[in-house]
C-alpha cells in the first residue's frame, strides 16, 4: 500500500496571464500549433506523461499530472523558458503555479470561463479541446488528465446551460451584431453596406460576416480601396457614385470613412432610402472620427443610428450582465470542482481501505479456522467486521476527500498521517513472504 507523495500523481498548472505577466512576455511564450509538438516533446524529457499546452491571447499555461513531486514546477519554467528564449530567473516572477485541489479549480475555472479576459467568452472551451487533442495525439493524456478534463468540460456546459454568463455583447463589434439582431431579427436574410475602411467598419463587418448575412458590400471614394477591401473581407465592391442605389439594398449601413471636412451619410439620402424600401427600417453605425453621419438622421423616422459612444454604452451593458452571473457560475465551478475531487480522494482511499479489509477477513478466517466454526458463526463474524469496519471506512474516505495539496504543494489534511498509522497498527507495512 503505497502513500501519495504531497503533489506526486496529482495536478499541476504553471502559466502566465492577463494578471500575472505583461503582454510582451506571453507574445514571447506564446505556442502556435505548429511549435506544440516540439514543446510537448521537450516536457517529455523532463519527465512529464501527461500534460498539455494551452496557448491564447489571454494565457500561455502548461497543465500536467505531476510525475515526481519534486521541482516539477521548475521543470516546466525551464521549458516555457527555453521556448521564448529567455532565462528561467526573468520569467519567475510572472507565472503562477497551482497544485493538487487548487490546480483542479483552476482548470474547472479556465475551461467555463471564468478565468478570462472576457469572462464567459465561448472560444476557450474550443481551444482546451484543441490543446486536450494535440497532447492525445502526442500520447500525453493518461487517465488522470483526461479524468480532469472531462469532469471540467462537465462543469464548463453546466454553467452554460444554467447561467446567462456566456449572453450580452462585451465589444463595440459584438455590440453591433446584437443591435442589428434586435432590429431585423435573422442576419441571415439582410444585407450590409460599408462605405470606407476605418478599423472599426471593418470589425463590424466581420462581425457581421460572423452572422452569415446575406451580402455585403463595400464602397469607397478610391476604386482601388474598395477592391482590396472587397478581397480581404470577401463580399462585393460596388462603385462609389452608386452609393445611394446601395443604401435602398442595405439594412445595415456601417460608415467608415472618417473625411473631416463632410459628412457622407446625409438626412436626405437616409430619406430617398428608406421610402425606396417602403419605410423597411435601416441599422446605421456611425464608426467615423468625427462622425461620417449628419446628426439629424437619428430623427428619421425607420433610421436607427448608433455611434460609437452608443454602441460602448450596449458593450458596458453586456459586460455588467456578465460579472452579475459570475457569481452563479463559481458556485456551480465550486461544486463540481469539490464533486471532482471528493470522487477522487474516495479512490485514492480505496487501496487502504481494501487492504484493511482483507486483513480484518483474513483473521476472522483464522479463528473461525481454529475454532471450527459452524456457517452461522461464520455469517455473525462477516457481520461483525462489516460493522467493524464501517465507521472507519467512513471516517478515512472523509479525510481522504479533505487531503489536498495547498498552493506550495503542502499537504492540508491528515489523510496521509492516517494511512501511516493504519498500516503501523495492523502491520500491514511489513512485506508478506
Amino acid at each position: 500500500m503505497s502513500v501519495l507523495s504531497p503533489t506526486k500523481g496529482r495536478p499541476l498548472v504553471v502559466g502566465a496571464n492577463h494578471r500575472s505577466s505583461s503582454l510582451t512576455l506571453r507574445d514571447a511564450l506564446f505556442v502556435d500549433e505548429g511549435a506544440v509538438s516540439g514543446f510537448l516533446e521537450r516536457l517529455k524529457h523532463k519527465g512529464f506523461e501527461q500534460a498539455l499546452i494551452l496557448s491564447t491571447c489571454d494565457r500561455v499555461e502548461v497543465q500536467a499530472i505531476d510525475p515526481t513531486g519534486e521541482d516539477s514546477q521548475a521543470k516546466i519554467v525551464e521549458v516555457m523558458a527555453d521556448h521564448a528564449g529567455i532565462e528561467p530567473k526573468h520569467l519567475t516572477s510572472q507565472v503562477y503555479q497551482f497544485f493538487g485541489d487548487e490546480a483542479v479549480r483552476h482548470v474547472f475555472s479556465v475551461v467555463s470561463s471564468l478565468d478570462s479576459l472576457i469572462i464567459g467568452e465561448p472560444q476557450v472551451f474550443g481551444q482546451v479541446k484543441d490543446s486536450h487533442q494535440w497532447s492525445k495525439d502526442a500520447h500525453m493524456i493518461g487517465s488522470e488528465m483526461e479524468a480532469l478534463l472531462q469532469a471540467a468540460y462537465s462543469a464548463a456546459k453546466k454553467v452554460r446551460n444554467e447561467t446567462r454568463i456566456g449572453e450580452g455583447p462585451v465589444s463595440i463589434a459584438s455590440a453591433a451584431v446584437q443591435v442589428a439582431k434586435n432590429l431585423h431579427g435573422d442576419l441571415a436574410r439582410c444585407a450590409s453596406l460599408l462605405i470606407g475602411g476605418g478599423e472599426m467598419g471593418e470589425l463590424v463587418s466581420e462581425s457581421l460576416s460572423g452572422e452569415s448575412i446575406h451580402r455585403m458590400v463595400v464602397t469607397h471614394p478610391s476604386p482601388l480601396r474598395a477592391e482590396s477591401l472587397a478581397r480581404t473581407m470577401e463580399c462585393h465592391a460596388s462603385p462609389y457614385e452608386n452609393m445611394a442605389e446601395e443604401m435602398v439594398q442595405a439594412d445595415i449601413i456601417l460608415a467608415a470613412l472618417n473625411r473631416r471636412k463632410e459628412q457622407v451619410v446625409t438626412g436626405d439620402m437616409i430619406k430617398a432610402a428608406l421610402k425606396a424600401r417602403k419605410r423597411k427600417p435601416i441599422f446605421i453605425i456611425d464608426a467615423g472620427i468625427p462622425g461620417d453621419v449628419e446628426p439629424g438622421v437619428a430623427n428619421i423616422d425607420g433610421a436607427f443610428l448608433y455611434d460609437l459612444n452608443d454602441l460602448e454604452q450596449v458593450a458596458m451593458e453586456g459586460r455588467a450582465s456578465r460579472e452579475g452571473e459570475k457569481r452563479a457560475a463559481s458556485e456551480i465551478v465550486s461544486a463540481e470542482a469539490s464533486a471532482f475531487l471528493k470522487g477522487q480522494a474516495g479512490r485514492e482511499a480505496v487501496p487502504a481501505l481494501t487492504t484493511l479489509r482483507a486483513f480484518f477477513e483474513a483473521e476472522a478466517q483464522k479463528v473461525l479456522e481454529e475454532t471450527g466454526g459452524s456457517e452461522e458463526a461464520e455469517k455473525a463474524t462477516r457481520l461483525l467486521v462489516n460493522r467493524l469496519l464501517h465507521q472507519p471506512t467512513e471516517t478515512l474516505k472523509e479525510m481522504a476527500s479533505k487531503s489536498g495539496a495547498g498552493h506550495k504543494g503542502e499537504v492540508t489534511g491528515d489523510w496521509q498521517m492516517a494511512e501511516r498509522v493504519i498500516k503501523h497498527l495492523y502491520g500491514l507495512d511489513e512485506e508478506k513472504k
